[in-house]
């Protein structure tokens, strides 16, 4: 395949063969981690029976206890390639191993449930262990439920009779031990972190709280308060006794508009100090996962013919969400360009990552082998397609880091040189420059060096003045070889002016031979190869590699805005697609047959002078 590119302006652009090599010869690599995972300590997995399944399970774990359980070490054990047994019997093992984790377990209720299985300890006693360690996976099934509206039988409960302090800590030091135990640099990294629960009335508020070292504090967690910028004010603290941390909120696709608001908490103005403290504290959104991607919805992107992408759109309590604007990552990219140009600050200048949120120490990112997040809530064919089809087989983080290391890996954080996966390891480059990238060749062996030196990578930002010339901007990117030919490479674009912003969809390297559409200016259809009844799909369409230098033809160097990328793969079997195969039954009307796995880069942003 030979190079086709128009360096000029990337407008017009075919399949791009690009040394693969070449790539991975610069001072960074590619590297591809699960940042969202849990284990027995936390509550709801507790729940979802993430437990160990020898031939009889009930019976081990009731005999043997805490041991029996599956804690961080199994999740850490599966990352790094070993197989792993789903709490309903079936055995899961990734292919390849990842490069990098972070067990998240709830910091509420954590370790609680699991001590529901020690009969030496009170919890044993409680109500609620009854139903949380019933034989039958449908009765232990109702328990969140329970949990939630703490009332057994008539009989209430409170949240106090579930937590104690000194089984928090517990839980967290084996937690904190095991992540240093399975830490390998050079090979694997293994982050201490936890998930941080606010809600509202079942609306979406998660964070991620990610720590760069060897050790951590005990969590804050909704106890200590439910309000998001008591958690930031938490993170200021303790980084200045040394725990340099940060978090990530994810599924703001199930917030009802609250994630990213235009006031604050407690419905004051934002202000430039929010800002600040919010952007310290919050460098990455975990944009996609089993819950939904949120990157775009249809009501806010009507132009973008590929915003209806694995959607959820229902919170916790199964409200349906009706508040898109605040939900979405490029919503909230655009808010904060608004405020940059009205108010002097942004409070949303995030890159990207993704994530599986899986409860059973499995990450399920492969859609021929989708085991569910929930354990024996949708471990089956027939649960999945009932209870939960909008779920999705999503998703993986990557980053751009000199070694595999907790160090290296949590810089590459904290600069935003980071991207989302659904779950395919598509390897992205972004670079953006203000006349510096002129003589840098995308076809070049040596380029990636050399757009270093010359310009910014994903994450970055370009300050511009009045007379600016447009920004040029260098994409690449080449398949997982063991999933699909990419179909595209698109930048999204947005931009505010007069306190309003506005945005675009430009595809700037494709494969193939296709014309843009004159009148509408849309790219035709990749095509398909998927055959519906074997479900198998073939590489003889797509790209191996794709790459463009790219020149925005409406800039206006007096508009601040930010570019991102977007790659498709061609279409692909959905997951629903094998679960039906597998009932022998007919694939739901309602749910796409086929899907384009994606990655979305972290964007680079223009400052207006």
């Amino acid at each position: 395949m030979k190079l086709l590119i128009n360096l000029a302006t990337g407008l017009f652009v075919a399949a791009a063969c690009v040394p693969v090599m070449a790539q991975e010869s610069s001072e960074r690599r590619a590297l591809f981690g699960e940042m969202h995972i849990h284990t027995v300590w936390s509550f709801d997995a507790y729940m979802f029976s993430t437990r160990a399944t020898p031939d009889d399970a009930y019976a081990c774990f009731v005999e043997t206890g805490i041991d029996a359980l599956m804690t961080p070490d199994d999740a850490y054990a599966f990352a790094k390639g070993k197989a792993l047994k789903h709490p309903l019997g079936q055995t899961y093992q990734l292919k390849r191993p990842l490069d990098f984790m972070a067990v998240t377990d709830h910091a509420f209720y954590m370790g609680s449930m699991a001590k529901m299985s020690d009969s030496d300890h009170p919890l044993f006693q409680h109500p609620l262990a009854k139903i949380v360690n019933d034989p039958n996976p449908d009765v232990r099934g109702t328990a969140f439920g329970r949990l939630r509206t703490r009332n057994i039988d008539g009989k209430p409960f409170t949240v106090r009779e579930l937590i104690d302090p000194e089984i928090q800590q517990e839980a967290w030091d084996r937690t904190i031990a095991s992540a240093n135990r399975h830490n390998d640099p050079g090979n694997f990294t293994a982050l201490i972190g936890y998930e941080y629960t606010a809600g509202d009335q079942g609306n979406n508020l998660h964070r991620n709280v990610i720590f760069r070292g060897d050790t951590a504090p005990i969590p804050f967690s909704r106890i200590d308060s439910g309000n998001p910028e008591d958690l930031w004010a938490w993170m200021d603290k303790i980084r200045a006794e040394g725990h340099e941390a940060l978090a990530i909120p994810h599924n703001s696709n199930m917030s009802d508009g609250l994630m990213f608001e235009r006031e604050k908490f407690d419905d004051t103005p934002l202000t430039a100090e929010y800002a600040e403290l919010r952007n310290r504290n919050e460098p990455l959104v975990e944009v996609t996962q089993v819950k939904g991607t949120s990157e775009a919805h249809p009501m806010l992107s009507p132009n973008d013919e590929f915003a209806d992408f694995e959607l959820y759109e229902k919170n916790h309590s199964r409200k349906q969400i009706t508040n898109f604007a605040g939900s979405y990552v490029r919503s909230a990219y655009r808010t904060g360009l608004e405020f940059q140009e009205t108010e002097g600050f942004n409070p949303y200048r995030f890159g990207l990552i993704g994530a599986s949120d899986s409860h059973t120490c499995i990450v399920p990112v492969i859609e021929s082998d989708f085991s569910g997040k929930a354990g024996t809530t949708d471990g089956t064919p027939t649960k999945r397609l009932q209870r939960l089809p909008r779920w999705s087989a999503s998703g993986l983080a990557a980053v751009w880091a000199e070694e595999n290391t907790r160090g290296s890996i949590y810089d590459a954080f904290r600069r935003k040189e980071t991207w989302a996966t659904t779950g395919p390891r598509i390897r992205v480059r972004f670079f953006g420059g203000l006349g510096g990238l002129d003589g840098v060749d995308p076809s070049a062996t040596d380029w990636v060096s050399a757009a270093y030196a010359n310009g910014v990578p994903m994450g970055g930002s370009l300050g511009g003045n009045a007379g600016a010339s447009s920004p040029e901007f260098i994409v690449w990117a080449v398949k997982d070889s063991d999933s699909a030919n990419l179909d595209r490479i698109q930048i999204v674009k947005g931009w505010s002016e007069g306190g309003k912003s506005q945005e675009r969809v430009f595809d700037v390297v494709w494969s193939g031979d296709r014309q843009t559409d004159p009148a509408t200016g849309k790219l035709p259809a990749v095509g398909n190869t998927v055959d519906e009844a074997s479900l198998e799909y073939t590489n003889a369409i797509g790209a191996v590699e794709l790459a463009s230098k790219w020149t925005d033809p409406d800039f206006d160097p007096k508009l601040n805005a930010f570019y991102y990328v977007r790659v498709l793969e061609i279409p692909t079997p959905r997951w629903s697609a094998f679960d039906a195969k597998t009932l022998g039954i007919a694939h739901p009307k309602d749910l796409p047959m086929t899907i384009q796995e994606r990655a979305y880069t972290s964007p680079i942003w223009y400052d207006a002078r």
